[in-house]
């Protein structure tokens, strides 16, 4: 599979501090690729390198085969990118938006309007085209930025916290989007997000820890490298929980027992019928991955 982004290596410091420190990845194309770490893990310093906006201290970033440096224009027409916070024009109409991004890249007239249409009918905002993008809710304004960003039909989307801030209905309109685009366009999507359960439905996940890779892999591999499984244990005792041996967490009414896997839940339910009568078994999830491996709870919502 062709890789669209190619890390080697990569460096950044600010003074003393290294904010990205020989940092090697890929990304493939037409995969969900997601980017996660705390605040301060050099996620956005990353993609700040990989836009173009922030230069580098050493290693190499190639784009669609390209190095960022000797072709920077051919590199930008191949990337989207959605910013964590919004880069339109408030004092502009919606059409006035787009209108003046679609010109950066030679797209005008019948074309301009053919893509305008397209997108306002992929990310249903036909009724805000006239309307100014200061008086736009957060959810409005996040649709718009979204079409900005693939005016150009560009072969990877970044979005960078693209959720954050948006109820329910908006998050799912998004990723109901994107997933058209990947299905029907094939298109290569890089991720960064608070929110566990859209980083477990990623095809590969990299998580960042003080500017170095701190683990990668698939949301499967991941689970099994560094969490297992969950038993739930309700109405009895901490005192008979304790004679189960195994590592456990109070949880408002109830216990949590973690095992290493399906088989081993078995084997201790099996061998306490006395202890287990009212429980559940719950799959190891992004969270729990993302607690070992950095020390850190997520800064989003539950996941899956």
């Amino acid at each position: 599979m062709t890789e669209l982004i190619k890390i080697e290596h990569l460096q950044k410091h600010f003074g003393d501090v290294f904010a990205v420190n020989n940092l090697s990845f890929k990304v493939k194309k037409g995969e969900l690729f997601a980017f996660l770490g705390v605040n301060g893990a050099g996620k956005s310093t990353t993609i700040n390198i990989i836009c173009g906006q922030l230069a580098r201290d050493g290693g190499s970033v190639e784009i669609c085969g390209t190095d960022i440096d000797r072709d920077p224009d051919k590199v930008k027409r191949s990337l989207g990118v959605v910013f964590q916070s919004s880069v339109l024009d408030k004092e502009l109409s919606v059409r006035d938006n787009l209108e003046s991004r679609a010109a950066l890249y030679g797209i005008s007239g019948t074309a301009f309007k053919s893509r305008l249409n397209e997108l306002a009918q992929l990310l249903n905002f036909e009724d805000l085209l006239r309307r100014p993008v200061g008086k736009l809710s957060g959810g409005q304004r996040r649709r718009i930025d979204i079409a900005r960003a693939l005016f150009h039909e560009p072969e990877i989307l970044i979005l960078d916290e693209p959720t954050t801030g948006l109820d329910p209905q908006t998050r799912s309109l998004l990723w109901s989007v994107v997933e058209q685009l990947r299905r029907d366009k094939g298109m290569t999507v890089f991720l960064t997000t608070h929110y566990m359960e859209e980083a477990a439905d990623a095809d590969y996940v990299v998580i960042l820890d003080h500017g170095k890779i701190a683990a990668e892999g698939t949301p499967l591999e991941l689970k099994n490298s560094y969490t297992g499984d969950f038993i739930t244990l309700y109405g009895v005792s901490e005192d008979s929980v304790k004679t189960l041996g195994a590592p456990y967490t109070p949880v408002r009414d109830a216990f949590r027992i973690m095992v290493p896997d399906t088989a081993a839940a078995t084997e201790l339910i099996i061998g306490h019928p006395e202890i287990f009568r009212d429980y559940e078994i719950t799959k190891g999830k992004m969270d729990d991955v993302f607690l070992a491996v950095t020390g850190k709870v997520p800064e989003g919502g539950e996941d899956r």
